[in-house]
């Protein structure tokens, strides 16, 4: 893997704004102009550790180099979250530093694509924004793709939802029918979906929803979930075998703690018939990726059709 690395060079070293150094020449080489651009950012909100666990899991199974690191002094605030150190018999050793950096990943068939995954800035939320948009436009970047996780109250017995958003509609449409209005905590990764959408560069972001009652447990099946989304939109090869065994592993684990206690099985049962009661027969409202991926997508009507019937049943809900 070859992207002409020649060792960092500071971008605008007067400039006391600029938050990253990049490698020489990245912006010149013409294998790194057009990619798609993964974003996947790990913070103390990411439901099931949902990025991070799948930023990790891409550059454990993927080849890959760093092209840009962001300068995480000036960042990441270190009394909010401090970086874990070893204490081995009478000294200190190995710390574990936060880094932030832009990484050309080729999948597993030799695809190349960009990675941006580490710590979520604590600060100069603005200027890191603008840092990444500048990054997207000198990349020539084909379509940016967010990956989050939140907590919803389903349940982890059934297929994980996932709410699709972004200005791609080609990529986000049919994967979720329910189309909420709400006001939510801003994270990095909205601020920079509205900076590149007003910048007109495509964007497309799957978030996870995962189980409230085990949002801050690392989940690997929902960083699965979103390793399908992404791989089907930027039709990629990418390594789920291990994230799938991790997952049986995990889910198994949670069914016998579950089954052990009859409160929590009555929480899960409840969530399961709300659950059931507002999605379709494929058992959640939007299309499988099975039928994404054979090309099987429902006409409006067919979709405007499953939303009246599913309207109709959160009626029929409210009257009971």
């Amino acid at each position: 893997m070859s992207y002409g690395r020649k060792g960092l060079a500071m971008m605008n070293r007067d400039n006391s704004e600029q938050l990253y150094i990049a490698h020489s020449g990245i912006f010149e080489n013409q294998r790194l102009q057009g990619l798609p651009l993964v974003i996947a950012l790990s913070h103390p909100q990411d439901a099931g550790g949902t990025a991070g666990h799948l930023g990790e899991v891409l550059l454990h199974e993927l080849n890959n180099i760093p092209l840009v690191e962001f300068d995480a002094d000036r960042l990441h605030d270190y009394r909010a979250r401090r970086p874990r150190v070893t204490f081995k018999r009478d000294h200190y050793t190995d710390p574990v530093l936060p880094e932030l950096k832009l990484y050309a990943v080729e999948d597993r068939l030799g695809k190349p694509f960009l990675l941006l995954t580490g710590a979520e800035p604590d600060l100069l939320w603005q200027r890191f924004t603008a840092s990444v948009v500048e990054l997207a436009q000198r990349l020539d970047t084909s379509v940016v793709l967010l990956i989050s996780g939140f907590p919803m109250p389903v349940p982890h017995t059934r297929p994980l939802p996932v709410t699709a958003h972004g200005s791609r509609k080609d990529l986000t449409r049919g994967i979720s029918a329910w189309k909420p209005e709400a006001i939510v905590q801003g994270s990095v990764s909205s601020l920079i979906e509205i900076a590149l959408d007003e910048a007109g560069i495509g964007t497309a972001g799957f978030a996870v929803n995962v189980p409230q009652y085990l949002s801050e447990s690392e989940l690997p099946q929902t960083a699965l979930v979103a390793m399908e989304h992404l791989s089907m939109a930027a039709k990629l090869s990418l390594p789920s075998d291990r994230l799938r065994e991790m997952s049986e592993n995990v889910q198994l684990q949670i069914n016998e703690q579950a089954s052990a206690n009859p409160e929590i099985q009555m929480m899960i049962s409840r969530l399961e018939a709300s659950y059931d009661a507002n999605a379709g027969d494929d058992g959640y409202v939007g299309i499988p990726l099975s039928q994404r991926a054979a090309g099987v997508v429902p006409s409006r009507d067919e979709i405007g059709a499953e939303i009246e019937a599913y309207l109709a049943q959160m009626n029929n809900g409210d009257q009971d």
